[in-house]
């Protein structure tokens, strides 16, 4: 076997890679475009509610995701994605120079979104399919983490660089084109290396139902999920598990850039970026590995108590920045990784709850749905964020962001999962 068949067989040269790259589109079109359109110039309420809808294709990818099952392969759709997300950032890039910046930009940013809930289908159900239960386990909190390091890439290095550049230049529009136009560069890149490296798993062929039409077998996807056991518990709990950090996520960065009179913590747009990328990376980084490791040892059922309350408790970080306001550079960067430490190690549990959910045939298509019920949950929760936080101001809204925690605890109770499911059963040697 040559030496570039066994790196294109090692998981490690193709995961990380994959989730970095579906983690760029995703980070750029939820987070950083609020930080974008704040700083040029749209208000706190139009930026949350506009930027909430752009997640409506990650909600509504069910009635698409079937096809991907039905046609080509999930290797195909994978790549093919990254080079539209790519073409799509180009475009957003050339309309903020237009007199209508905020409306077309918003076309283009949506394009993205369509693009990129295609590509997680595709690259989520590719993930399933090359790698075996044991496998999974051991490489979600990698997958995590380096989705996740995607994330803090956009909100670190991408708006360090968008500050750096508007400081030399005088001129935010500017910058944001030029961030823009790098992420449209990197996508094509990404696009090309995968549709090199990736493997080409013998499970990775359109699924075919014997006797039945393309469109009876898509509607039998739905109607498959529709029957797993306790399926409406398990879809009130990812509708509820994000629903604080749905809120907490479209109001963060406006937080930090927002005056001190306003409430916020007045800091500049590379601030925002060091403390998202630097202390904010790392703890991100260390909770998502310790989140997938500690479920690969113990299960899922073990762990999912404990992560619950560690994903959400550490938002009381950021009311305690709204109610003291503390100058210290150090002291906000450690608050704001505390709060991402319990975002990565808690998120791992919520990864393997969907794929547990999604068990069974048409895995890559019930594993979507899955995804988008989420999505459902940061749409609706972002959504009303912009007009919760002007009405009470940002110390009230994060008492609320904390309180909407309880939902999830609620149902939680009732939730059943294997005893051993998430647990590796032998020693995985990569």
């Amino acid at each position: 076997m040559s030496s570039i068949s066994i790196f294109k067989k090692n998981p490690w040269s193709w995961i990380p890679t994959l989730y970095y790259t579906q983690g760029i589109p995703y980070i750029m079109v939820v987070t950083v475009s609020v930080i974008m359109y704040k700083d040029l110039g749209i208000d706190n309420a139009e930026i949350a509610l506009y930027t909430s809808l752009l997640s409506a294709p990650w909600v509504f990818k069910p009635l698409w995701s079937p096809f991907i099952d039905i046609f080509k392969t999930k290797r195909w759709w994978t790549y093919l994605m990254q080079s539209l997300i790519g073409l799509s950032f180009a475009g957003a890039a050339i309309t903020l120079n237009t007199p209508n910046f905020f409306e077309t930009s918003l076309i283009f940013l949506f394009v993205v979104a369509f693009c990129s809930s295609t590509h997680d289908i595709a690259a989520d159900g590719f993930y399933m399919l090359a790698l075996n239960e044991d496998r999974q386990s051991f490489f979600v909190g990698i997958r995590s983490t380096f989705f996740r390091l995607a994330m803090w890439s956009g909100e670190g290095v991408f708006i360090v660089l968008a500050g750096v550049i508007a400081a030399k230049t005088n001129d935010p529009t500017f910058s944001w084109t030029s961030i823009l136009a790098i992420v449209a560069v990197l996508m094509i890149v990404m696009s090309a290396y995968h549709g090199f490296v990736l493997p080409k798993p013998d499970e990775d062929v359109p699924v075919k139902s014997e006797g039945e039409s393309q469109v009876k077998a898509v509607l039998n996807t739905f109607v498959e999920f529709l029957k797993k056991d306790q399926i409406i518990l398990s879809i009130l709990f990812i509708l509820l598990y994000r629903l604080g950090e749905g809120q907490l996520v479209k109001l963060a960065g406006p937080f930090l850039l927002d005056a001190r009179e306003a409430g916020g913590l007045g800091l500049s747009v590379t601030e925002v970026g060091v403390v998202n990328g630097i202390i904010g990376l790392l703890a991100l980084t260390v909770g998502g590995i310790a989140g997938g490791i500690v479920i690969s040892r113990h299960g899922l059922k073990k762990w999912l108590w404990p992560m619950i309350f560690i994903i959400n408790l550490p938002n009381v970080a950021y009311w305690f920045l709204a109610h003291y306001q503390p100058e210290s550079f150090i002291t906000i960067s450690t608050l704001v990784g505390v709060e991402k430490f319990g975002y990565g190690f808690g998120f791992a549990a919520f990864l393997m709850f969907m794929i547990y959910v999604a068990k069974g045939s048409h895995k890559t298509a019930h594993y979507a749905f899955c995804t988008a019920l989420m999505a459902l949950g940061m749409l609706l929760s972002g959504a009303v964020s912009g007009f919760i936080q002007e009405k009470v101001g940002y110390e009230q809204f994060f008492i609320w962001v904390l309180i909407s925690a309880i939902p999830v605890m609620i149902v939680t109770p009732f939730v059943k999962i294997e005893n051993d499911f998430g647990k590796k059963k032998e020693n995985i040697s990569e």
